[in-house]
C-alpha cells in the first residue's frame, strides 16, 4: 500500500479523480432539482410562444434563457468559477487582466432598448387582437420590431457582460493554497516535504500567473502563443540564468499536473457529442491518426535516423493527436526525457500558430465547403483552442465539425499510451520466459495510469449527460461542469506543468536533441501526410460515401 501511494500516476488519478466527484457535487448532483424545474417551465413557455405565426419578444427572452441555463449560474457555481478565474486578455495595460472596476451603463441606451421592446409588444396585441397569421403586413413588421429588439438586446448585454468587474487579487491566494495544499497531499506521501512543496508551489504559481497574464495580451494571443508558451520561456530564463533555485525544486512536478489534467480533460470527452457527426467524423480521426503516427514514427526511425526512439515517437503523437496532451501521455508511456518533451511541445506551437492562421484563410480563398474545410482542420491541427479558433474563420458549422473531430482524436490519447507502452517494452530487450513475465511487469509500470482515470471520467460524464438528456446535460455538465469548473482547472494545471517544464530543460541539452534539424523536419514531412491524407478521408467520407449526413449538418 506505501508503495502505490508512493506513485506519481496514482496520485494525479485520485487528486483528478476527487476533483471531478467534487465539480459534479457543486454543478451536477446539487442544483439538479432546480435546473429540471427551471428547464421545464422554459419548454413550456418556449412551447406557447411558438404558436405565434413568428419569433416574439418573449420567444426571444425564453430561448435565451434556455441557451443560457448552467449549473455554472447557481451560487455555489459563482463562486468556484470565481476561483477559478484565470486572467483576462488585455491590450495596453496587463493590470486590466487582474483588476477592473464595474464600468457604468449608458441610460440611453436602456431608454432605446425599451421603446424597441414596448413597439414590438404594441405591434404583437394588434396581431393577437386581428388574429392575423403569417405573411401579413401586420405581422412583417411586429416580426421586424421583435428583431429589432433583439438585435439592440444582444448588444446592450454584450456591454454589460464587458463592463463587469472582476479581482483576481483576492481569487488568486484562495486558489493557490487550495491547489498547494492538495498536491502537497501527495507530495508528503511521495516523500518530498509538505511545507517545503507548499513552499515551491507559491513560487510556480506565481510564474503561472504571470505566464497566463504575458499570453492574454490581445495581439500575442491572437497569433497562438498563448500561456503554454510563456510558461516554459519564463522557466527556461531562470533556470538557464540564475539556475532553479532549491526552495523552488519540491514544486517543481511537471508530470504531477499534466497527468492529473488529463484525468480532468477526459471528463470533457462527451460521447454523445463525438456521435453527433456520425461516422465520417470517426473515420477521418481513427483512420488517419493512426497512419500517420506509424508512418512518421517509421520514417523517422528508418530515413532520418533519428537514435532517440522516445523523442520519435513523442513527435509523432504530438503531431498526429492532439498537441501537447498526447506528446505528454506518449513520453510518460515511452520514458521520453523533459527535453525531448519541451522539444516536441515548441514544435507544435510554432506549427500550430502557423496552421491556425494559414489553413483557414486557404480554405477560404479556394472556396471549400465549411464541412470540408471544418473536418482538415479538426484532423490536422494540434491545438483544440487553435482548432475551435479557425473554425470560426469558416462558419458555425466548420467549427462544430472541427471541435467534434478533434473531440474524437482526443479519446485516443488513452489507447495510444497504452500501445506505445507495449511497443516500448516488447522493445526492451528480454528475450527469455522470465523475461516475458518482466515486460508484463514493465507494461504495467510503464504504462500511465492516470489514463484510467481519463477513460474513467470520460465514462462516467458521459452517462450522466445521456441519463439527464440533452436540454438539462447541456446545463449541467458541457455549461456547468466542463464550461465552469475542468476547463478552467485543467488550464492552470497544464499552465503549472508548462513553468515546471521550463524550470527543468536545460538549453544545452535540449539543442543537442536537433541533431541537424532532423525532429524539425520530421514533424513537418509527418504534418504534410496528415494534411493530405486527412482531406482525402474527409472529402471521401463526407461527400462519398456518407453524403446524407453531410446533408444534415
Amino acid at each position: 500500500m506505501k508503495n502505490i501511494l508512493r506513485s506519481e500516476d496514482i496520485w494525479a488519478l485520485l487528486i483528478g479523480g476527487a476533483l471531478i466527484l467534487f465539480g459534479l457535487l457543486i454543478f451536477f448532483v446539487l442544483p439538479y432539482n432546480d435546473i429540471r424545474e427551471k428547464n421545464e417551465r422554459l419548454t413550456a413557455d418556449l412551447e406557447k410562444e411558438e404558436q405565434h405565426p413568428y419569433k416574439t419578444v418573449d420567444w426571444y427572452h425564453w430561448s435565451d434563457a434556455a441557451a443560457r441555463l448552467s449549473s455554472g449560474q447557481t451560487t455555489a457555481g459563482k463562486r468556484v468559477r470565481e476561483i477559478l478565474a484565470t486572467p483576462e486578455k488585455w491590450q495596453f495595460n496587463p493590470l486590466i487582466s487582474l483588476y477592473k472596476e464595474a464600468q457604468p451603463e449608458a441610460d440611453i441606451d436602456k431608454q432605446q432598448l425599451s421603446g424597441l421592446e414596448r413597439k414590438a409588444r404594441d405591434l404583437h396585441g394588434e396581431v393577437i387582437s386581428r388574429g392575423d397569421k403569417a405573411g401579413t403586413d401586420v405581422v412583417r413588421k411586429a416580426e421586424n420590431a421583435s428583431s429589432q429588439w433583439y438585435t439592440a438586446h444582444e448588444a446592450a448585454e454584450k456591454a454589460k457582460k464587458s463592463g463587469a468587474s472582476y479581482n483576481l487579487f483576492r481569487s488568486l491566494p484562495v486558489l493557490a493554497l487550495l491547489l498547494g495544499i492538495l498536491f502537497a497531499v501527495g507530495a508528503y506521501f511521495m516523500k518530498t516535504g509538505f511545507l517545503s512543496f507548499l513552499k515551491g508551489f507559491a513560487g510556480v504559481f506565481s510564474l503561472s500567473v504571470l505566464a497566463f497574464i504575458l499570453g492574454g495580451q490581445r495581439d500575442i494571443s491572437s497569433m497562438g502563443f498563448g500561456y503554454p508558451l510563456w510558461g516554459i520561456v519564463l522557466g527556461m530564463l531562470i533556470s538557464n540564468t540564475t539556475g532553479t533555485p532549491s526552495w523552488l525544486q519540491p514544486a517543481v512536478k511537471t508530470e504531477y499536473y499534466i497527468k492529473t489534467g488529463l484525468v480532468l480533460l477526459g471528463a470533457e470527452i462527451l460521447f454523445g457529442k463525438i456521435l453527433s457527426i456520425g461516422l465520417p467524423g470517426l473515420f477521418v480521426a481513427w483512420i488517419v491518426t493512426p497512419i500517420v503516427l506509424v508512418v512518421t514514427y517509421w520514417f523517422g526511425q528508418k530515413v532520418l535516423k533519428i537514435t532517440s526512439r522516445s523523442l520519435n515517437i513523442t513527435i509523432s503523437a504530438d503531431m498526429s493527436v492532439c498537441g501537447v496532451s498526447a506528446a505528454i501521455a506518449t513520453a510518460a508511456a515511452s520514458g521520453a526525457s523533459r527535453e525531448e518533451l519541451t522539444l516536441a511541445v515548441g514544435l507544435s506551437m510554432i506549427f500550430t500558430s502557423v496552421m491556425m492562421v494559414v489553413l483557414p484563410g486557404f480554405i477560404n480563398l479556394v472556396g471549400m465547403p465549411e464541412v470540408l474545410g471544418g473536418a482538415w482542420i479538426g484532423g490536422t491541427i494540434d491545438a483544440t483552442g487553435a482548432v475551435v479558433a479557425a473554425g470560426a474563420f469558416l462558419g458555425e458549422t466548420a467549427l462544430q465539425v472541427a471541435a467534434t473531430i478533434k473531440m474524437i482524436q482526443n479519446m485516443l490519447i488513452g489507447v495510444i499510451a497504452f500501445f506505445v507502452a507495449y511497443y516500448f517494452t516488447r522493445n526492451s530487450g528480454e528475450n527469455s520466459a522470465t523475461g516475458s513475465r518482466l515486460r508484463l511487469n514493465e507494461l504495467w509500470l510503464r504504462f500511465p495510469k492516470f489514463i484510467i482515470g481519463f477513460v474513467g471520467a470520460s465514462v462516467l460524464v458521459s452517462l450522466l449527460y445521456h441519463m439527464a438528456g440533452d436540454h438539462m446535460g447541456e446545463a449541467l455538465v458541457d455549461r456547468g461542469l466542463i464550461r465552469s469548473f475542468t476547463k478552467d482547472l485543467r488550464g492552470w494545471l497544464f499552465c503549472l506543468a508548462f513553468v515546471s517544464i521550463g524550470l527543468s530543460v536545460n538549453i544545452r541539452e535540449l539543442r543537442s536533441r536537433f541533431s541537424g534539424g532532423k525532429p524539425l523536419v520530421l514533424y513537418a514531412c509527418g504534418q504534410a501526410l496528415n494534411l493530405l491524407l486527412t482531406l482525402g478521408i474527409a472529402y471521401l467520407m463526407f461527400y462519398i460515401v456518407f453524403p446524407e449526413i453531410t446533408e444534415q449538418l
